[in-house]
């Protein structure tokens, strides 16, 4: 078939003349034969064909996922379980994770398959989802480019939201330090004041040189989550003290916020796809499970002590609930720190999908020259400006993650993965299927609820 790799005999982009092949019998008992057969499609590894620049190693990977995980997002479970209640929590929480995890790794596993179908190397999620949509049932193959652009929508709103965030949560907590110095400021004034280095960390364009970046802010995460630890397990109240099981119209608030702690699927692709050993990403003990493992334990862990110790009155970030003394302090200067030093690696995801797009809408060559720093200065101004519209930290969580994180991390993987296994590869009884059905209808009902109830609450702000 005229689509197949030729052999490597042949050479790269030499094609093969059929009348030309011939069998070759030696005197000899070796045997030497030029075969007439081409090399299946499943020969085809897309990962030996990557050509990295600057590869990442399996650690320089956990970092940046963890990074992309532990965040603003760990700080904000205990506002969520007290939209969830102490035990519903729980249960949620780590519900949430596991599904979370196993959509990411549908992507992943899809990613593979397209990328030996087609021959590719590497595949970015809206181009999994172009694919899949191409190669799917026919009647849905003409919106294959509507559902990537789509895709694409949905992972920059989402991205340059986490991005809003961390503006806000880094101006939040250098306002409260401040206070302990008996200096009074808005969180405008803040917001102004860490713009500009905010915006130096977002011209850093790759992601290799982040991960020291990433380190440097890992390890200042690690010492602030042992302190916040350290104050929330002293003097812990009776479990009976606080609700097991808040009411239904606090539960998409903590869907909202509990998705948004676990969605990082927008980097998946990005960082499986930069790994100098990508097939360690997957499987039972690979990267990504290892990763998700301890982001999932950390998060029920300080979810459930931080609202068992504050009850109702805990708030968007549990750093803002912690005392009023020299160590709290340093909690909350540390992990605003290492939250603004994640800034660039959270931005990575939406320049790399809006950069190329306007880049090709570019002509003069000045414009090309400039036309990439002006981007980035724009995207950043644009988190900038929302965050200064919406400075109410749990309301913003719960929005973005309801509306966009759903939509990326529950609705669009099993859709994939239909699409991809689409129509006699879907499991027995078609298991996959159904599987994939109920994960959608979970993930839409969060969507409509959740954004729903967060835009409710900042409405009443």
């Amino acid at each position: 078939m005229s689509d197949e790799k030729q052999p490597l005999l042949i050479g790269p982009g030499i094609p093969l003349d059929s009348t030309e092949v011939q069998t070759v019998e030696l005197v000899s008992n070796s045997e030497l034969t030029i075969k007439d057969e081409k090399p299946k499609k499943s020969d085809y590894h897309p990962a030996s064909e990557r050509y990295l620049e600057h590869p990442t190693s399996n650690l320089d990977t956990l970092i940046h996922l963890l990074k992309g995980n532990i965040g603003t997002g760990i700080l904000a479970m205990p506002d969520a379980f007290k939209n969830s209640g102490l035990f519903l929590g729980v249960i949620g929480t780590l519900f949430m994770g596991t599904i979370c995890t196993h959509c990411m790794h549908m992507l992943v596993q899809c990613s593979h398959e397209l990328c030996i179908r087609n021959q590719r190397p590497a595949m970015s999620f809206a181009e999994v989802v172009e694919d899949a949509f191409a190669m799917g049932p026919i009647a849905l193959r003409p919106y294959a480019k509507k559902f990537r652009t789509i895709v694409n929508v949905f992972l920059v709103i989402t991205q340059l939201g986490f991005c809003c965030v961390y503006f806000l949560f880094v101006a939040t907590n250098l306002q409260d330090t401040m206070h302990y110095f008996h200096i009074n400021l808005s969180v405008h004034s803040y917001l102004a004041i860490i713009f500009p280095p905010m915006l130096a960390l977002g011209l850093l364009k790759n992601l290799k040189y982040l991960t020291p970046v990433s380190l440097i802010a890992a390890i200042m995460t690690a010492w602030g989550l042992i302190i916040t630890f350290y104050y929330i397990l002293q003097d812990l109240p009776h479990t009976n003290t606080v609700k097991a099981f808040a009411s239904w119209h606090q539960l998409p608030l903590y869907f909202g916020t509990a998705i948004y702690a676990f969605e990082g699927i927008g980097m998946v692709l990005p960082l499986e796809n930069n790994m100098k050993t990508p097939e360690d990403f997957g499987g039972w003990t690979g990267v990504l499970n290892t990763g998700m493992v301890i982001v999932a334990a950390l998060y029920t862990a300080i979810g459930f002590f931080g609202y068992l110790k504050y009850g109702d009155h805990v708030l968007g970030s549990i750093t803002l609930n912690l005392p009023n003394d020299l160590m709290a302090q340093s909690v909350r200067a540390v992990m605003a720190a290492a939250i603004f030093l994640s800034y660039g690696l959270q931005f990575y995801v939406p320049m790399n999908i809006v950069w190329p797009y306007i880049k090709s809408k570019l002509t003069s060559d000045k414009a090309l020259e400039h036309g990439e720093a002006v981007t980035r200065f724009v995207l950043i101004s644009i988190t900038f400006t929302a965050a200064t519209l919406i400075p109410n930290l749990s309301s913003i969580i719960s929005l973005v993650g309801a509306f966009s994180s759903s939509a990326l991390a529950l609705i669009f993987p099993p859709l994939i993965e239909i699409m991809t296994f689409w129509p006699d590869r879907l499991g027995t009884n078609d298991w996959m299927l159904w599987k994939d059905v109920a994960i959608i209808i979970f993930g839409i009902t969060g969507f409509v609820f959740g954004t729903y109830a967060s835009l409710e609450t900042i409405l009443k702000i």
